[in-house]
C-alpha cells in the first residue's frame, strides 16, 4: 500500500487552493502599495500619533515605515503567516488523527505495513504541499515587489531571508500539530485545534512585542521569524532559528515514538 501516494492525492486539492489563495492574497495586497507609497510621509505621520505600543502590537517599527516597500512588505508577509499557520496546524492534527477521527484504522493497520512507514508517507505528502506552497509565495512575493515598486529601495536580500523561513516556520506548526494529536485521546474538530493554536501564539507573540519582554522568540515562530526584525537586521536570530529547529525535531520524532506505542481506537 502506498501511503504517500493516497495522502498526496487526498490533500492536493488543499495545496491548489492554498497555493493560489495565499499567493493572490499578497499581491492583492501589494497592489496597494504604490498609493500609499505616493503619499510621501503623511501615513507615516498619522502612525506616529499612535502609541508604540499600538504599532508595535501591529508589526509596525519606525525603523521600517510603511511608506517604504520593505515597511509595506513586512506588514504584509507577516499578515500572510496567520494562514501559514493555520495550513501547517491543519496537516500536523489531521495526519495521525484522521484514521482515528473517521474510523477506517481497521483497514490501514491491518496492511502489512509499518506503523513508522504509515508517518513517514504521510509526512512526506506534507512536505511536498509546503514545498508547492511555499515556492508560489516566492515567485508571488519577488514578483510583486519588482513591479509594484515605486522607487522605494528593495532590500531583495532581506525578502529572501522572510520567504527562506517560511518553511521553518510552517514545520513548527506541523511538528506541534503532530505531538499534540499523538498525545490526546482524540482530536474532535481539526479546525478549532488549528485556530486555537496559530492565533494563540500569534496574539502571545504580539503581546510579547507589545510590551517588550521578548521571551516568544524562543517560543513562538510569528516572534522567531518576524518579518520587520529579517527586514531591519537583514539576519535571522540564530538562537531563534536553532530553538526553532529543535521544536521541530522533537515534535516530529516525538510523534514517531508515540505513534508506535498508541492505542489506536477503532472499530
Amino acid at each position: 500500500m502506498n501511503v504517500f501516494k493516497f495522502e498526496f492525492k487526498m490533500i492536493i486539492r488543499s495545496m491548489i487552493i492554498w497555493s493560489l489563495s495565499l499567493s493572490g492574497f499578497l499581491i492583492f495586497y501589494m497592489a496597494f502599495y504604490p498609493m500609499m507609497g505616493g503619499a510621501d510621509s503623511g501615513f507615516d505621520e498619522i502612525m506616529a500619533n499612535f502609541p508604540p505600543e499600538f504599532t508595535a502590537f501591529f508589526g509596525m517599527t519606525p525603523e521600517l515605515p510603511m511608506t517604504s516597500v520593505m515597511g509595506y512588505f513586512g506588514l504584509t508577509f507577516g499578515i500572510i503567516q496567520i494562514p501559514l499557520a493555520i495550513q501547517a496546524s491543519n496537516y500536523g492534527f489531521h495526519i495521525l488523527s484522521v484514521e482515528e477521527r473517521e474510523l477506517t484504522a481497521d483497514f490501514l493497520l491491518s496492511k502489512p505495513i509499518k506503523r513508522s512507514a504509515i508517518v513517514t508517507g504521510k509526512l512526506s505528502a506534507i512536505l511536498i504541499s509546503l514545498t508547492v506552497v511555499n515556492l508560489s509565495l516566492w515567485i508571488s512575493a519577488l514578483g510583486a515587489l519588482a513591479l509594484f515598486n515605486t522607487g522605494s529601495p528593495v532590500n531583495y536580500g532581506g525578502a529572501v531571508l522572510v520567504l527562506t523561513t517560511t518553511f521553518f516556520f510552517q514545520l513548527f506548526f506541523v511538528g506541534v500539530g503532530m505531538i499534540i494529536s499523538v498525545l490526546l485521546k482524540k482530536i474532535p474538530s481539526v479546525l478549532s485545534f488549528s485556530m486555537g493554536l496559530s492565533l494563540g501564539l500569534y496574539m502571545a507573540s504580539s503581546l510579547d512585542t507589545m510590551m517588550s519582554i521578548g521571551i516568544m522568540k524562543y517560543v513562538s515562530p510569528f516572534s522567531m521569524f518576524a518579518p520587520p526584525s529579517i527586514l531591519i537586521d537583514t539576519s535571522i536570530n540564530l538562537g531563534s532559528l536553532i530553538v526553532c529547529i529543535l521544536i521541530i525535531g522533537t515534535t516530529i520524532f516525538g510523534s514517531y515514538f508515540l505513534y508506535q506505542k498508541r492505542n489506536i481506537a477503532s472499530l
